[in-house]
């Protein structure tokens, strides 16, 4: 599969992000950029604390900055950390409840490359639980 136009923009968002992050305990960085439907980014990085229950994961943060922003409807996010790691199950079940079909692309935070993707966030957490009204 071709990589699509917004890929570099959108995993060089990411690794901005992933520069802000607050990670004094792990020393484990990283960014997380979401492509909104009409081309914009939100970014987010992990937030750690003491308390490691506390810790915010990247995606997390991105997409709470979305929803405050009154933006829920996205497209794509990439990742980027030291060793390409995929979300974790928080935020994998936390995504889905905004973008079930979110399309997820990975990538090193201290290289231009790509490590994977993309892979729907469906593919990743089969049997997520749905909101039910």
């Amino acid at each position: 599969m071709d990589q699509p136009s917004y890929l570099l923009t959108l995993l060089e968002e990411a690794r901005r992000a992933a520069k802000n992050a607050h990670a004094p305990y792990s020393n484990f960085s990283v960014g997380a950029a979401i492509l909104l439907r009409d081309d914009r980014i939100v970014t987010g990085c992990n937030v750690e604390n003491a308390s490691f229950g506390l810790t915010i994961c990247a995606e997390r943060t991105a997409a709470t900055r979305a929803i405050v922003q009154g933006d829920r409807d996205w497209k794509a996010i990439a990742i980027v950390s030291p060793t390409g790691v995929t979300p974790c199950g928080a935020c994998r079940q936390f995504l889905s409840e905004f973008a079930p079909n979110l399309e997820v692309w990975f990538g090193y935070v201290d290289e231009r490359k790509l490590v994977s993707g993309p892979i729907s966030l469906a593919e990743m957490l089969p049997g997520a639980m749905k909101f039910q009204r």
